[in-house]
Formats: C-alpha cells, sequence, structure tokens
C-alpha cells in the first residue's frame, strides 16, 4: 500500500539545511498495524507528515496504493488526504462547539457526500457512543473525545490511517482502550494504520516496530505482542461506552 524510496526532508533556518529525513526506505503492506518511535527531533512527525500528503519529500518517491503522490500538486493532494487517508491526533482536534454527530460529519460534507447523518451514526455507535451524540467536547471525557476523533476519521473509510500519539493526552488506563480499538479495527476490519509513539507499551499493540534516530530507520522489527487481541475490560468496535476518567 505503502512505499517509499530514498526520501529526504530539509528544511532551512535561515540559510542553514536542516535535514530532518535522511533517504528514507520504507514499505507498508495493506492490512499492516506499524508504529514508529524515535527521540524527539528523530523525524517521526516529519514522516508522518509526508505519509499523509501534509508535506511534501525534498526529494524521493511516495507511493499509495500505486499513485507517486510526491509527484503531485497542493490541489491534487489535497484530495488525496480527503479520500484515502484517515487522521487521529493526540489532541482530538475536535472543534469546541459541535456535537459529536457533527464532528463526524465534517469530512463527509467536504466530500459532498449524501446521508452524512446516517453515516456518522454508525460510526458513532460502532465505536460506543451511541449515548453521546448530542454531547459537545467539554461534555466528554479524554477517551470519548479521541473515540470521536476515531469515529470521524474512519467515517470516509480510508485506505490508510495515521495516528500521531493519540494517546499522549490521555491517562494510561484509557490509552490502552483507546489502543484496543486501534488494534480490533486493525484485525476485524483489516485497516492498515501506521502509529507515531514514544511509548513502547503503546507500540506492542502494533505488528512491526520501526525506529528512527537522526531522520534515518536504525531498526524495523516484529513485535513481540503482534499477535495479541486483547479481551479484557475493552470497549470493543460496536460496543458500549464503557467507562473512562476524564481527563484535563
Amino acid at each position: 500500500m505503502v512505499k517509499l524510496t530514498d526520501i529526504t526532508k530539509v528544511y532551512l533556518a535561515g540559510d542553514v539545511p536542516v535535514p530532518a529525513l535522511r533517504g528514507i526506505n520504507l514499505e507498508i503492506q495493506e492490512g499492516q498495524f506499524l508504529a514508529i518511535m524515535g527521540p524527539s527531533g528523530s523525524g517521526k512527525s516529519t514522516l508522518l507528515n509526508i505519509l499523509g500528503c501534509l508535506d511534501k519529500p525534498t526529494s524521493g518517491t511516495y507511493e499509495l496504493d500505486g499513485l507517486k503522490v510526491s509527484a503531485l500538486d497542493e490541489e491534487q493532494l489535497a484530495v488525496i488526504r480527503n479520500r484515502k487517508i484517515g487522521f487521529v491526533f493526540q489532541s482530538f482536534n475536535l472543534l469546541r462547539r459541535l456535537p459529536a454527530i457533527e464532528q463526524v460529519q465534517l469530512p463527509l460534507l467536504y466530500r459532498k457526500m449524501p446521508d452524512r447523518q446516517r453515516l456518522a451514526l454508525q460510526a458513532l455507535v460502532d465505536l460506543g457512543l451511541a449515548d453521546r451524540l448530542a454531547h459537545r467536547p467539554v461534555q466528554l471525557s479524554g477517551g470519548e473525545q479521541q473515540r470521536v476523533a476515531i469515529a470521524r476519521c474512519l467515517v470516509t473509510s480510508p485506505s490508510l490511517v495515521l495516528a500521531d500519539e493519540p494517546t499522549g493526552a490521555l491517562d494510561t488506563a484509557t490509552g490502552h482502550d483507546i489502543m484496543r480499538i486501534f488494534e480490533r479495527l486493525n484485525v476485524e476490519r483489516g485497516i492498515t494504520i501506521a502509529l507515531v509513539t514514544h511509548e513502547r507499551e503503546v507500540a506492542a499493540y502494533a505488528h512491526r516496530i520501526v525506529h528512527l534516530q537522526d531522520g534515518q530507520i536504525v531498526s524495523d522489527e516484529l513485535s513481540s505482542s503482534s499477535n495479541r487481541l486483547s479481551t479484557a475490560a475493552e470497549p470493543p468496535v460496536g460496543g458500549g461506552a464503557g467507562s473512562e476518567t476524564s481527563t484535563p
């Protein structure tokens, strides 16, 4: 599904070039669950931005579903982001005034899709939020807000889901609840997921862990927990809302 070949990214600090990625070669197969790890400044966020077509490489090629997206212009990249890629962020990125069901409808509105309310409702029900449809972000716990964000990500049926520190704003127990949702989405629906994290416990939910350092891949290994499908105390996809501790 994803193929990166000799990807570099160089930023300018004034007149000084600052390399963020140095010749990244990476393939992600359809249905794979990949975690990207590395210290601060290693290039994790830059790599995720390129995978998400939010930034363009300085050199090299990026192919997504056989399409060479690294050669597209900004308007074409926006279409790819809307049709093929779903995003989940650490800070949830929910609009303060909108209830959950309207949050999830937003990407459908941009695509001018019919039947938006039904699709958004189904996505929220699948994430165990049937009783939170009219709730605004301030009325939701941290875990519930992240589940709304995941529903918004999934409502367009993206080919690739990218998650940037999705548990970073959550307490440990709620973070594991969220990771079990990602795990089950991958196992039960076959959704391809690439996730950035600095937590080894979070990365262990993935099939494969790639480590970056100084803009280069220094290791690429299978996760020892890659075959685990947790069943205890989880909010299952399509199940109930569960109970979470609100996070500030």
